[in-house]
């Protein structure tokens, strides 16, 4: 007996509108969080960014508060960078050879400990701005084995039709927490110091450290055949471990061309909206009020990216985040030719809403075209990429900002945004990258 095909669908049946479709889309959304394993990391490691949002204001204030000024201020932001990008390789090479779960718990309980012991030092009266600096370097040692961790631990808590859905989850409650974070961080500092946001940080970090301690997923860690060193190649200690994982970025042409484009695109985008925004509310704008609506409009279209990402699903992966990152030229060609305060808003909530729809779209595509054993090291490698040329990028914009004014810095700047994230559409093996639908990824 042959077997009955299912009936075609009528094409007099209505069919279902825009806001049932969307309505159905949001309940799916939500559907990672059924699980208790993605519950615990969701909360974990919001709490976890929600002390790292406030910790760095927290210890900027105290370092004010010692007396040293500017200098010392610089002195402990710098010193909560450099470890993060020395130790990002180390860090996903961890996240690869261990328990990533257990890997995110020694993080937060190591950053726990440096802010308790901060706060101590405060509330000592004994402070001085190269202990603040030890523990801004600490929390920003621990930030660099947290990140490849977390972010590869989501392809052990989720199935991989539930991927894209969870990293815009994540990313939609860190926006959030963005934007209260600090607020907090600035109730607590002006009511009783800084040392009570330092230990509001600690207790976040613990937090998050006891939630992740809950989460049950399989170990993970090198295969065998990729724990072998190929032939002629490094052996297999840490060394050799950090060169496969950079032998896997670069073996992958779109990979190692994407990362150049983030390199390029982020330090532009960074040296134009850090450093030359507040010159441009000062100069124009007439000070910090209205640049903060600028900094809030941003910060809203990142959410609202979040919600979008949410929503969702693009499947043309490589041309969605060219086109989010290529967003980024709108707020800085709209400075550059002094556009009216409406249109500078609006430019920035949709370069907010282009980038994080194209970062979900980006980590998204990593974990389903990396293999689980090598993940974090290429998260590390990812992330590195976008971070090392920011500070050569804020030395040379000065400068060239003395030299060719305000404006047309800017206008170059929006330039290089737009053409970096252009260019990887170029290579055919960019443009023919597509996530793999939610529903086939599921029964996969």
């Amino acid at each position: 007996m042959k077997p009955v095909s299912a009936a075609p669908p009528d094409p007099t049946e209505p069919r279902p509108g825009v806001r049932t479709r969307w309505r159905a889309r949001l309940r799916e959304a939500v559907v990672p969080l059924a699980r208790r394993a993605f519950r615990l990391h969701w909360c974990g490691y919001l709490l976890s960014w929600a002390g790292s949002a406030v910790a760095p204001l927290a210890l900027a204030f105290a370092a004010l508060a010692t007396g040293g000024g500017p200098r010392a201020l610089g002195v402990v932001l710098a010193a909560g960078v450099l470890p993060q990008i020395v130790l990002l390789p180390v860090g996903g090479v961890i996240a690869d050879r261990y328990r990533r779960v257990r890997v995110m718990v020694w993080s937060n309980v190591v950053c726990a400990l440096a802010e308790t012991a901060a706060a101590c030092l405060i509330w000592s009266g004994t402070v001085q701005v190269w202990q603040l600096a030890v523990t801004a370097g600490v929390c920003g040692a621990a930030g660099a084995f947290f990140v490849p961790a977390a972010d590869g631990a989501v392809v052990q808590v989720v199935p991989a039709g539930q991927r894209h859905t969870a990293n815009a989850l994540l990313k939609f409650g860190q926006n959030v927490g963005k934007m209260a974070s600090p607020a907090l961080g600035g109730v607590l500092i002006a009511a009783a110091g800084p040392a009570l946001a330092l230990v509001w940080d600690a207790v976040t970090f613990a937090v998050s450290a006891v939630l992740f301690a809950r989460i049950k997923v399989p170990r993970t860690g090198p295969r065998p055949d990729s724990a072998a060193p190929r032939q002629g190649g490094p052996g297999t200690g840490l060394r050799g471990e950090m060169g496969r994982g950079w032998r896997e970025v670069w073996d992958r042409r779109w990979l190692a061309v994407m990362v150049c484009q983030a390199a390029v695109t982020g330090s532009a985008w960074l040296a134009g909206y850090q450093l030359l925004g507040p010159l441009y509310g000062q100069r124009v704008l007439g000070g910090a009020a209205l640049w903060g609506v600028v900094v809030s409009a941003f910060t809203g279209g990142l959410i609202a990216g979040a919600a979008l990402a949410l929503a969702w699903r693009p499947s043309w992966a490589g041309a969605v985040v060219c086109a989010g990152t290529g967003a980024l030229a709108l707020p800085l060609a709209a400075i550059a030719v002094r556009a009216p305060l409406p249109a500078l808003v609006a430019a920035f909530v949709v370069a907010g809403a282009g980038l994080e729809l194209a970062m979900v779209v980006w980590l998204s595509l990593l974990q389903e075209r990396v293999p689980g054993d090598r993940l974090g090291r290429v998260l590390s490698y990812s992330t590195l990429g976008q971070m090392l040329p920011v500070p050569v990028a804020y030395l040379l914009t000065g400068p060239a900002t003395e030299r060719l004014g305000l404006h047309t810095t800017l206008a170059w700047a929006a330039a290089l945004v737009t053409t970096s994230a252009l260019c990887p559409l170029v290579l055919p093996q960019v443009r023919r990258l597509t996530l793999t639908p939610a529903r086939r990824a599921t029964e996969a």
